[in-house]
């Protein structure tokens, strides 16, 4: 494994500290206070991962495969099952390869999100990312309702060195997306990541608001590889999905950014988000930094959750 990945695996799993506690504590002690496997052993198993986030239908999958092997391999020991379980939760978040052709193509990425979640942030990183990686990066400052989401990606752009476009506080968003579009064609730029509003008047106006944006960018650069991305706060839970659906219904979404999976003991919406929605987390944060957004690896995360050392390779 190489050191980058090695230091952000351990960071991941340090980062799920307040999860593993929250899931795996409890599911050792059911695994050790348990001489059998009947359904009061399914039952303790199901409250746990439930009460993990995990929800109630990634949750029902998982414990269907796990009874389905226990019966086919004639497991009795409680204990002999725990692999198995690890397995199904793995096997339940498999969305397909999660592509990221965005980073290789000319593109346009919408950041979308509710405020506080960590999405001007998680703007400025990626923006950060692809810049190390020799991208020609523009950003567009296009969440004109809150005055301190300019500032704070302007920050940003300064910190990773790219352009920013932005409009005056309260300008219509899609007129600076309209604006960005156009700089980013004209300056030949490789992507084109654009922070959208968090919040309108209401919900109605935040999803017309987004159709609008993507109307702009399907007309005025029809050629751009799409991505919509949403960023969801992982210490939400099962609000995170709940919102994660509406964006859902405004934009089609290709990936997700899980922030603040350091502090929360909400780890496992992860699983659930992967399972029930099957969009991919594309990212994860697991702290302040750039370093701290990495890309998301569903099995590296199982491991890191169950704090099972991850093989070379």
């Amino acid at each position: 494994m190489s050191e980058e990945k090695k230091g952000f695996f351990a960071r991941l799993k340090e980062g799920l500290t307040k999860t593993r506690n929250n899931i795996v504590s409890g599911i050792d002690s059911v695994f050790s206070g348990f001489s059998n496997i009947d359904d009061e052993f399914y039952e303790e198993l199901e409250e746990i991962l439930i009460m993990g986030d995990i929800g109630v239908k990634a949750t029902n999958e998982i414990l269907e495969r796990l009874k389905q092997q226990v019966k086919e391999k004639h497991i009795k020991e409680p204990s002999d099952c725990k692999q198995l379980l690890i397995d199904s939760i793995k096997e339940q978040m498999q969305v397909g390869e999660t592509a990221y052709e965005f980073e290789h193509k000319q593109s346009i990425v919408l950041v979308i999100g509710v405020n506080g979640v960590g999405k001007t942030t998680s703007v400025g990183k990626l923006a950060g990312k692809l810049k190390d990686q020799n991208r020609k990066v523009i950003v567009a400052a296009a969440d004109t309702f809150r005055a301190a989401a300019v500032e704070q990606l302007e920050e940003w752009a300064h910190r990773a060195g790219v352009e920013i476009i932005s409009g005056s506080e309260n300008a219509d968003p899609a007129s600076v997306v309209f604006d960005a579009v156009n700089a980013a064609k004209a300056r030949k730029a490789d992507v084109l990541l654009c922070d959208t509003a968090g919040r309108l008047h209401n919900k109605k106006n935040l999803m017309e608001e987004l159709k609008k944006i993507n109307r702009i960018i399907d007309k005025e650069f029809p050629d751009a590889h799409r991505e919509n991305l949403v960023v969801l706060d992982g210490t939400t839970g099962q609000n995170a999905l709940s919102q994660a659906r509406e964006f859902g219904e405004a934009a089609q979404l290709t990936g997700i950014i899980l922030t603040k999976m350091d502090g929360t003991a909400k780890g496992g919406i992860a699983v659930a988000i992967q399972s029930e929605l099957k969009v991919p987390v594309k990212y994860i944060g697991v702290g302040e930094t750039i370093e701290d957004l990495q890309k998301f690896d569903s099995e590296q995360f199982v491991n890191a959750l169950f704090d099972v050392e991850m093989k070379e390779g």
